[in-house]
């Protein structure tokens, strides 16, 4: 028997427009990673910046940079990979995941108006 009855393929057939990793491309992405969650932690534990909702809003710009740089560097997504199909599923995430954010956030919000409102004004049994 032949290696190729087994399903086994022998670098013939493995998709030409896929991305080809290198290991500068993995340093370079490791050296993004390591600055971008650098940059948060001395703003949180370093007291950079004194305003809270500053600090969140770079924080959570820091955080998608972060994702997107993971997205390049060590999952090689791009709109060639597999037809543009590994975009749209990208798409597809972003959207559902700022949904399930947005209406969390939504509900909460309006719990924490509505529960105990004697609670806020300090009064008591």
């Amino acid at each position: 028997m032949s290696a190729d009855t087994h399903g086994h393929h022998h670098g013939h057939d493995h998709g030409h427009d896929a991305p080809h990793s290198t290991r500068g491309g993995y340093i370079t992405g490791f050296l993004l990673s390591v600055v971008l969650t650098a940059i948060p932690f001395g703003i949180v534990m370093g007291g950079w910046i004194a305003d809270t909702r500053v600090a969140v809003a770079i924080c959570a710009g820091l955080a998608m940079v972060q994702i997107v740089v993971h997205m390049i560097y060590f999952l090689h997504m791009n709109s060639k990979s597999e037809q543009g199909w590994t975009l749209m599923a990208l798409i597809f995430t972003a959207i559902i995941v700022v949904i399930a954010l947005t209406g969390s956030l939504w509900v909460m919000y309006n719990m924490n108006l509505n529960m105990m409102p004697g609670m806020a004004s300090g009064a008591g049994m």
